[in-house]
C-alpha cells in the first residue's frame, strides 16, 4: 500500500466516528455534504434490509430504490428509508431496471450468493459503483471476472468485510506489522453456531409475491421447493457456499490481514454434514488449513450446529507470533505474551452485532462511509475488490478441498490448484444465456 493510501486511510479512520455520529442537521452543514450519491439496495430481506437503514441514514448517502425478486422485502426495505428519512423510495421486482436509471450513482448487493458476482458485473457494465456483499463470487472464476471488469470499468467495488474499517484492528495490525508479537506466523479462525436442521424440501407452488426465475438467474433452472427461500440456500451448493464463506470470510480475511499473506500453496479439509439429516448439503462442521509459502499457517474451524465458544467469542480470529499473541473480533483486540496472560486490549468504539443474520453497527457504518467518502473522491476503499478476493478465493479453496476429499496444492500467485479435479470446480454450470462474462 502506498504512503499516501496509507495516510488517507488513516486519517479517513480517525475521523469516521466523530463523523458517522452526527445527527443529520450537523452533517448537513458539512464541507461537501451536498455530493448526494443515490444508492439503489438489492436483497432487502434481512441483511439487505439492515445495509438499507444504514444507507439511509449514512452522509452523503440517498437510498434512491429497492430491487428485491420478493415484493414483500421490496416493501419491507422501502419502509425501514421512509421510518429512517420520512422519504420513500422508488421498489422493483426487477433490479436491472435500476441499472437502466441513470439517476442511480451505486448498488448494494446482499442477494444469495449466486448472484454476487453477476449482478456487480452488470452493475459495472452499468457504470454503477459496487457496495458488494461478501463473499464477493460464488465461485472461483466469478471472483478473477469481477476484479478484471472492475478494473477495465474503473469504477469502485467494496466488498463488506466491515472488519477492514475497524479503527482497533487497523491499529493493532498495523503493529503485528511491525513487529508486536514477533514473526507472526500462524492464524486461528473460528465460528460457532446453534443452527437448527431444514428438513426436506417438497416440491410447490411458488408464492405470488415471488419471481423464482429471476430468484434464480444464473444458476441452473429447477422446481421450487419449501426449504430453500429464503436463509436455507446457503447450504446448496447450487446457490451458497456454505458456512466457510458465509461467515469463514470475515475470519479468514482478518488473519490473512495480519499474517500479511496472499494464497496458499496446499489447502487440506476436514468435516462433513453430521448434525441432522436433511436436504442440506455443504457441512456442519469443518477444519481447513492453509499453508503458505513464507511458513505461514491458517487453520479455520466452523460449527453450525454447536455453539460451543472459543476464547468466549462465538467468532473470531487469534494470531500467533514468537512473542506474544493477538485474539481479534468486532469488539476489539487483546494482546498476550507467550504465557498466555493477557498485557493489553483496547475495544472498538460503538457496537457491533457479531452474531445472527441481519448485522449492523458501528463497523458496518464505518464501511459505508468509507465506500461513500471514497466516491466522492475522499478516501481510498477500505475493501477494494482486488484486495478482497484473496480471502475470498482461499475459502473457496478449504471448500473444494473438503468436498473432494483431498489436499490441494495450489499457486501462491493465483490460487490455481493443480490437481485436475479441483481445476474442473474452479467455476460453474450456469442457465443458458445468463454466464457472465468480461
Amino acid at each position: 500500500m502506498s504512503t499516501r493510501r496509507k495516510f488517507i486511510r488513516n486519517a479517513a479512520l480517525a475521523s469516521a466516528g466523530v463523523a458517522i455520529g452526527m445527527p443529520a442537521y450537523s452533517r448537513n452543514s458539512i464541507i461537501g455534504a451536498n455530493r448526494q450519491i443515490n444508492v439503489a439496495v438489492f436483497g432487502t430481506n434481512s441483511r439487505g434490509n439492515s445495509l438499507t437503514g444504514t444507507f439511509a441514514k449514512a452522509q452523503d448517502s440517498l437510498v434512491y430504490g429497492i430491487g428485491d425478486v420478493d415484493t414483500r422485502a421490496v416493501a419491507k426495505g422501502q419502509k425501514t428509508v421512509f421510518d429512517a428519512t420520512g422519504r420513500k423510495p422508488k421498489g422493483n421486482q426487477d433490479f436491472r431496471r435500476f441499472l437502466e436509471d441513470r439517476d442511480v450513482d451505486a448498488v448494494v448487493i446482499a442477494t444469495p450468493d449466486h448472484w454476487h458476482a453477476p449482478m456487480a458485473i452488470m452493475a459495472l457494465e452499468a457504470g454503477k459503483h459496487v457496495y458488494l456483499e461478501k463473499p464477493s463470487s460464488h465461485n472461483p472464476h466469478e471472483g478473477e471476472l469481477l476484479v478484471a471488469k472492475q478494473k477495465r470499468e474503473g469504477k469502485l467495488v467494496q466488498m463488506g468485510n466491515q472488519t477492514r474499517s475497524s479503527v482497533s484492528l487497523n491499529k493493532v495490525i498495523k503493529e503485528i506489522h511491525d513487529g508486536l508479537i514477533g514473526k507472526a506466523y500462524a492464524g486461528k479462525a473460528w465460528y460457532s453456531n446453534t443452527r437448527k436442521g431444514i428438513g426436506v424440501g417438497k416440491v410447490t407452488r411458488k408464492p405470488e409475491w415471488l419471481d423464482w426465475d429471476l430468484w434464480q438467474g444464473p444458476a441452473p433452472r429447477q422446481e421450487y421447493t419449501d426449504n430453500l427461500v429464503h436463509y436455507n440456500w446457503h447450504w446448496f451448493w447450487k446457490y451458497g457456499t456454505g458456512e466457510l464463506l458465509n461467515n469463514g470470510t470475515h475470519e479468514i480475511d482478518m488473519c490473512r490481514w495480519a499474517l500479511d499473506v496472499h494464497y496458499p500453496t496446499r489447502v487440506s479439509s476436514t468435516g462433513g454434514r453430521y448434525h441432522y439429516d436433511d436436504d442440506w448439503e455443504a457441512f456442519d462442521t469443518q477444519l481447513a488449513s492453509y499453508e503458505f509459502g513464507d511458513d505461514k499457517t491458517i487453520h479455520w474451524e466452523g460449527k453450525s450446529c454447536n455453539g460451543k465458544t472459543f476464547y468466549n467469542q462465538g467468532r473470531g480470529s487469534l494470531i500467533h507470533g514468537t512473542e506474544g499473541s493477538v485474539l481479534m473480533g468486532r469488539w476489539g483486540f487483546k494482546v498476550f505474551n507467550l504465557k498466555g496472560e493477557e498485557i493489553r486490549s483496547e475495544r472498538e468504539s460503538g457496537k457491533s452485532v457479531s452474531m445472527g443474520t441481519a448485522g449492523g453497527g458501528s463497523l458496518d457504518d464505518r464501511h459505508i462511509h468509507n465506500f461513500i467518502s471514497a466516491i466522492n473522491g475522499d478516501a481510498e476503499l477500505n475493501s477494494p475488490i482486488d484486495d478482497a478476493n484473496p480471502s475470498v478465493t482461499i475459502c473457496h479453496l478449504g471448500n473444494m478441498a473438503q468436498r473432494l476429499k483431498m489436499d490441494l496444492h495450489t499457486d501462491p500467485k493465483t490460487g490455481m490448484p493443480k490437481e485436475k479435479e479441483a481445476i474442473a470446480m474452479w467455476k460453474r454450470e450456469y442457465e443458458k444465456g445468463w454466464e457472465p462474462k468480461v
